[in-house]
């Protein structure tokens, strides 16, 4: 028998994960495997395993914020040498010639494949990955700490990106994203206003402990009208709220690839030419662009370290709430 690895594999939305035994990857021309030290459990991991994202690649096995070391190089692979430090993202694969891709937008193409979701991903000892959308990581992160910038710090990053030059910004859900995004906007010189669940207490005062001026529950109003605000936390029914709390000309981004319905609201909420916007995936120059800047800041994750085995334990703590920062399972 081959060589072998423990995954944690979806068979099924709505089922649990099943720990499994699963042969060693072999990576093919213009892939690397690489030996996963840590991967980040992210709300996008938690939306596939509930069966709200369409047609995942079954079975699967999820995870997209991962940090390993190379150690094996398929035919064709140069500049990612056996032994270096890299991170995986979410956005796995591109064509390279559908008119997005051609134009730069490689985060909308049309044919893209994503990793934990079409490809298998990081809830694993071991994973495969195009070595076209492998980052190189600096040897000196440690691997927990590093893994939600894979994909909570680049979700951030962009999602900072199409809010523009705002200097005053609305956090809404202050998870995983937004306490990465947080103390990099402090460090710009921008004012953070952090929306929570409300009563969340603890979770108001975390948020003040990163940089924020202000804290609250959704259901709030700011102090002060914002200039843009970007919307994690799932919930449609944030989108009005935001409208209501930004100033006139001012900016809503979406920044999850799924939020429940979005309430009918007053035209007056959207009029002075306030404006919405989604975010979809990355591109591999915001990853490289977010990697380094991030040592500059420097941004530090409030991380909580599950083993690999207890991947449903930890999407759990994810789904109730119970997690400050970010969960990462570690193989």
């Amino acid at each position: 028998m081959g060589a072998t690895m423990r995954a944690m594999v979806l068979h099924r939305p709505g089922e649990p994960l099943r720990l499994e035994r699963r042969p060693l990857p072999n990576p093919g021309p213009g892939q690397v495997r690489v030996r996963v030290l840590a991967c980040g459990v992210c709300r996008t991991d938690l939306h596939l395993v509930d069966g709200e994202l369409p047609e995942p690649r079954l079975p699967v096995i999820p995870g997209h914020e991962i940090v390993g070391v190379v150690d094996a190089l398929g035919e064709g692979v140069t500049g990612l040498p056996v032994g270096s430090r890299v991170g995986i993202p979410w956005l796995g694969w591109t064509c390279g010639s559908c008119r997005f891709c051609r134009a730069g937008r490689e985060n909308l193409c049309e044919r893209a494949r994503f990793t934990g979701y079409t490809l298998d991903g990081g809830y694993a000892e071991a994973t495969v990955a195009d070595a076209r959308y492998v980052f190189p990581l600096d040897e000196t992160l440690e691997p927990v700490a590093a893994a939600p910038l894979l994909c909570a710090g680049l979700i951030g990053y962009r999602s900072l990106m199409r809010a523009g030059d705002a200097r005053t910004i609305g956090l809404y859900g202050f998870g995983a994203a937004a306490h990465i995004l947080a103390p990099l906007l402090v460090w710009q010189g921008r004012r953070v206003f952090a929306f929570t669940r409300p009563g969340d207490e603890a979770g108001q005062a975390f948020a003040r402990r990163l940089g924020a001026v202000w804290a609250g529950g959704s259901d709030q109003l700011p102090p002060e009208p914002l200039d843009a605000a970007i919307i994690f936390a799932p919930v449609g029914e944030l989108i009005p709220r935001a409208l209501a709390a930004v100033d006139r000309g001012g900016i809503v981004v979406c920044g999850g690839i799924h939020m429940s319905d979005i309430p009918a609201f007053p035209y007056r909420l959207l009029w002075q030419e306030r404006e919405i916007r989604s975010v979809a995936n990355l591109t591999r120059r915001d990853g490289e662009a977010f990697l380094a800047l991030a040592p500059q800041v420097p941004i530090r994750t409030e991380t909580r370290a599950y083993p690999l085995e207890r991947a449903n334990e930890a999407l759990a703590d994810l789904r109730a709430g119970r997690i400050q920062g970010a969960a990462v399972l570690v193989p």
